[in-house]
This record gives structure tokens, C-alpha cells and sequence, in this order.
């Protein structure tokens, strides 16, 4: 696995992200990046901390920054774009809604049991 992808894990569970896994798409023809890890958490709040700490970790540990960011003005879904690697931090509900792991059930997924 990735440095880059070994760094969110770590960044999503310092800030209590829950349910962190990795799909690896990039096993799957047509997709936009090689990579998504996904997590959540029940406040809005806690999103935009998940998202703010794994900006912080991954520039601090590896000088890299997302080419973009969305979702911060609402906190319920935080997208990440670092080139290879999507990051997605859900609230919650909107992690059941759209279910990003049965939608790319394909891929290859991983599970973090972290602390």
C-alpha cells in the first residue's frame, strides 16, 4: 500500500474516523484515480475535522496537498482529490445513502482496524 494512502488511514483514525477502508479501483477499467478511502462520522463537525486532520498529516509527513477540496461548507460529504487517491469523509447517513463500496463492489476493499 501507499504512503499516501497509509497516511489518511492514520490522519482518519487520530480524529476518531470510523469504518476506514480502501477500495482498490484501480483493478477496474475507466475509473478516475487508482484509489478511494473512505470513512465517517456522526457530526458534521467531526467531518470537517476528519477532513482538516489528514489535510494537515499529509502535507506535514509528505509536502503533498489535495488538488482539491469539496464539501467543507456542509460537512455531511468531504472530497478529497489527490491525484491517484480519492478521499471520501461521510456523515454518517449520507455514507448509507450512497454506498460507495457497493457501488464499486468490484474493486478490491480493505478494512483498517485501527484504534
Amino acid at each position: 500500500m501507499s504512503k499516501l494512502v497509509d497516511t489518511i488511514v492514520e490522519a482518519m483514525d487520530d480524529k476518531k474516523g470510523r469504518d476506514i477502508v480502501s477500495l482498490d479501483l484501480s483493478v477496474l477499467d475507466g475509473t478516475v484515480c487508482d484509489t478511494f478511502v473512505i470513512c465517517h462520522a456522526d457530526s458534521t463537525t467531526q467531518v470537517c475535522a476528519i477532513a482538516d486532520g489528514v489535510e494537515e498529516l499529509v502535507e506535514r509527513e509528505l509536502g503533498e496537498r489535495p488538488f482539491r477540496i469539496e464539501g467543507t461548507e456542509n460537512g455531511l460529504w468531504v472530497v478529497m482529490d489527490y491525484g491517484d487517491v480519492m478521499v471520501h469523509v461521510f456523515q454518517t447517513e449520507m455514507r448509507r445513502f450512497y454506498a460507495l463500496e457497493d457501488m464499486w463492489a468490484d474493486a478490491d476493499m480493505t478494512r483498517y482496524e485501527v484504534e
